[in-house]
């Protein structure tokens, strides 16, 4: 299991390095990511995973992503297999997104996957794999915007 884990981490490590994402405009105005509300609608449907964008299109996008965020954060701390399949379902999702929104999910999937695997030894994911998740949201918050839906962090 651990293998698993580990080819996976160091293949999410090569797709968001792979990805290009564009960086904010300052001249555009300040955007910032709105953390997400206590009570998820998502966390609520007891894992029921979220369906992938019917059209691949940008609004659908960054809805999914806000869904999957939420529904990784109603994940317990120690339920690895919980983990896991957010990182299928961010997978899943990466290869149906368009452009440069797949390092939304390339990142999600790396932190649910550093997650599952800091659950089995009791731990926390590493700080690099929540900044790859900051940072992936800063970068597409303006597109997600332009399309009317606020990124959760």
């Amino acid at each position: 299991m651990e293998k698993i884990l580990a080819v996976a981490a160091a293949a999410g490590i090569a797709g968001l390095t792979a990805c290009s994402v564009p960086t904010a405009d300052p001249a555009a105005g300040s955007r910032t990511a709105v953390p997400p509300s206590s009570s998820s609608s998502r966390a609520a449907s007891a894992g029921q995973p979220p369906a992938a964008p019917s059209a691949g299109g940008t609004r659908q996008a960054c809805e999914l992503f806000n869904a999957l965020l939420a529904d990784y954060r109603a994940v317990p701390a120690d339920d690895a297999d919980g983990f896991e399949d957010i990182y299928l379902q961010a997978e899943d999702a990466k290869d149906t997104v368009p452009g440069d929104l797949k390092g939304l999910f390339a990142s999600l999937s790396l932190l649910a996957i550093d997650h599952s695997a800091a659950a089995e030894a009791g731990g926390t994911p590493g700080q690099e794999s929540k900044d790859a998740v900051r940072d992936a949201v800063f970068a597409n918050a303006g597109t997600c915007t332009a399309e009317g839906v606020t990124l959760r962090l």
